[in-house]
């Protein structure tokens, strides 16, 4: 069946590892979008974080954001399908993670907000050099984050866990998984767990988008790297994972094309889709 739809990730998939849009994308996205091919963002970003280069391409007007937690129309800023955390799950996790040397990230409204410390030096907790300016330019500092998420904790868009350590990190994951009902959590980055209600999810973003649009899901493509696209993979007509994706993210796809850094996107608009 005929590709009408392409949904992105955007971090170390559409975007190269400083985050900013390589020009061969941008010319394989327009030529696309310009034979009628809807392009749209699938991120795990909030939406205030989007690139710029991404929301002022006029032909990308959806957008996929927090991992499905919400779907906006980007020229407007109309919020299309949201769900929030339940106040129940928020205060679970917090508990459960309270004696573990951990910190963490809220979303709101389409907002980022972290704590001072993590903000001026992200790469004490994890996070590489290259996410630096990303994280300083998006992440809005806030003093006591677990205060901010008490406050905060009935009108949460998802919020993330952050430790810079592989094992807790998998702890952690097995126990929120095991005792925290209503939730939906997945992973981009090596330093995140990023946890949102228990009906996100980037593909179910996407299958609320192509009912929106009238498409079906053999017309949709998709890109992405990380475990929070394997599910958005599996569930497009043509999954594309790319050459530095994760291991669960190449097993959901049906191809693999080059790197973000070799401008993966492009070529398998190019060469795989044949678009």
């Amino acid at each position: 069946m005929e590709i009408r739809c392409i949904a992105l990730d955007l971090d170390r998939t559409t975007l190269d590892g400083d985050g900013y849009l390589p020009e061969e994308n941008r010319k394989a996205l327009e030529e696309v979008m310009e034979k009628g091919v809807q392009v749209v963002v699938a991120s795990g970003r909030a939406l205030s974080t989007l690139p710029a280069a991404i929301r002022e391409m006029e032909g990308i007007r959806y957008a996929i954001t927090s991992n499905g937690a919400a779907v906006y129309e980007l020229h407007t800023g109309k919020c299309l399908k949201q769900y929030k955390m339940t106040e129940e799950s928020v205060r679970r996790i917090l508990t459960l993670t309270r004696n573990f040397p951990v910190t963490y990230e809220a979303f709101v409204e389409g907002e980022a907000y972290a704590p001072r410390a993590y903000v001026e030096s992200p790469v004490q907790f994890g996070a590489s050099v290259r996410a630096i300016p990303y994280i300083q330019g998006t992440r809005r500092p806030v003093e006591d984050i677990r205060a901010f998420i008490c406050d905060h904790a009935s009108v949460l868009d998802g919020m993330d866990v952050i430790t810079g350590d592989r094992e807790l990190k998998t702890r952690l994951w097995q126990l929120l998984n095991a005792e925290v009902r209503d939730v939906y959590i997945t992973s981009s980055v090596a330093q995140l767990l990023e946890i949102s209600y228990k009906d996100a999810g980037k593909h179910t973003g996407a299958a609320f988008l192509l009912d929106y649009l009238g498409l079906c899901r053999e017309e949709l493509a998709a890109f992405g790297d990380g475990d929070n696209d394997a599910e958005l993979l599996a569930f497009a007509g043509i999954g594309i994972a790319m050459e530095n994706a994760s291991v669960k993210c190449k097993e959901s796809a049906d191809c693999i094309t080059l790197s973000n850094e070799a401008c993966g996107v492009a070529h398998g608009i190019r060469n795989i889709l044949k678009l």
